[in-house]
C-alpha cells in the first residue's frame, strides 16, 4: 500500500473502530469501519497483514481510540444542528468512516488527506463516496481556497490526532493563516503537552508508540502547548471555548486513569474562529 509510518497509524485507528464495534457493549457502532478493512485486508501483501492488520492492539489503545471518536461524532453533530449550512472539514482523516456516524444530512462534509491515503480511501469506498475527499497537506493552504470557494462561514474544522505529529511553526502558521480566512467558524484538535516534544519523554512516547503499534508512527510528537489558551495567541480572533480528555469520560478504563493527574498530558481543544465577526 505504499504508506509512511504516519500514515500506518491510520489502520490502527481503523481497526480500533472496529474492534469496539464488536464488543458487546460497543463504546462506537460503525459498520463501515469494518467495510473498509475487510477490503484493505484482502488487498494487503502478507507482510503488510503480519505488520498492519494482524498485530494485538491493547484494549486500552482501541477504547481510548473510540472514545475519542465518540467525542468528535458528538462534537460536529452538537455544532451542526446550531449552525445551518454549516461545512465539516475533516483534516488529516486516514481512514475514518466518520460520515456515515454523524448526521450528513444536515451539513456539507468534506475530507482532507495525503494523496497516499485520498488514492486508496477513493477505491475503497468507490460508489459508498458521496463528500469530497482532497489529496493535499493541511499545510498546503491551497486546500482553504477550495473549501471557502463559496464562502468561508459557518465551518467546523476537525483535526483528531494530526497536529502533534507536525512542526509547531508550521502548525502556527497555519493558524494564523486559518484566522485570516475563516469567520464565525471553530475548530476542534487534539493537542499534547508541551513535555512530550522533547528530551527523554519525547524518546518514551517514541518508544511506546513502537511497542504497541510495531513502527515508530512517524517518528514521534513535535507540536506540543504548555496550556490551551497559548492557541489564543496564535492568531487573531481565536478564543478557546472548550477542553476535554478521554480520562475524563465515564467508560475509561481502567477508572484510575481519572486520578492520576493525565488530563492535560493528552487532549481535545475546541476555539472559535472569528466569532463575533
Amino acid at each position: 500500500m505504499k504508506l509512511t509510518d504516519v500514515s500506518k497509524t491510520a489502520i490502527v485507528t481503523l481497526r480500533s473502530h472496529v474492534l469496539e464495534s464488536q464488543k458487546n457493549k460497543p463504546i462506537i457502532i460503525d459498520s463501515m469501519a469494518k467495510y473498509c478493512l475487510d477490503k484493505l485486508i484482502s488487498s494487503a501483501s502478507e507482510d503488510e497483514k503480519v505488520l498492519l492488520f494482524n498485530r494485538k492492539l491493547s484494549s486500552a489503545l482501541t477504547s481510548h481510540i473510540a472514545i475519542r471518536a465518540r467525542k468528535y461524532d458528538s462534537i460536529i453533530n452538537d455544532y451542526i444542528s446550531k449552525n445551518s449550512s454549516s461545512i465539516v472539514v475533516n483534516l488529516g482523516c486516514g481512514f475514518d468512516t466518520r460520515y456515515w456516524r454523524i448526521d450528513n444530512k444536515k451539513c456539507e462534509y468534506i475530507e482532507l488527506d495525503l494523496p497516499e491515503i485520498v488514492e486508496i480511501k477513493k477505491d475503497l469506498l468507490k460508489e459508498h463516496l458521496s463528500y469530497e475527499l482532497i489529496a493535499c497537506s493541511v499545510l498546503d493552504t491551497s486546500w482553504i481556497d477550495r473549501v471557502t470557494s463559496k464562502g468561508n462561514r459557518n465551518f467546523l474544522l476537525v483535526a483528531e490526532g494530526l497536529f502533534m505529529y507536525l512542526p509547531k511553526v508550521d502548525v502556527i502558521n497555519l493558524f494564523k493563516v486559518i484566522s485570516e480566512r475563516f469567520y464565525h467558524s471553530q475548530i476542534v484538535l487534539e493537542v499534547v503537552t508541551e513535555k512530550y516534544t522533547r528530551g527523554i519523554w519525547k524518546k518514551i512516547i517514541i518508544m511506546k508508540m513502537k511497542q504497541e503499534l510495531g513502527f515508530d508512527s512517524g517518528s514521534s510528537y513535535n507540536f506540543g502547548v504548555k496550556n490551551a489558551l497559548e492557541l489564543e495567541s496564535y492568531g487573531n480572533g481565536i478564543k478557546v471555548i472548550d477542553e476535554w480528555s478521554y480520562v475524563e469520560d465515564h467508560d475509561i478504563r481502567p477508572r484510575i486513569l481519572k486520578y492520576m493527574g493525565l488530563s492535560r498530558t493528552q487532549w481535545t481543544i475546541t476555539a472559535t474562529i472569528n466569532e463575533n465577526k
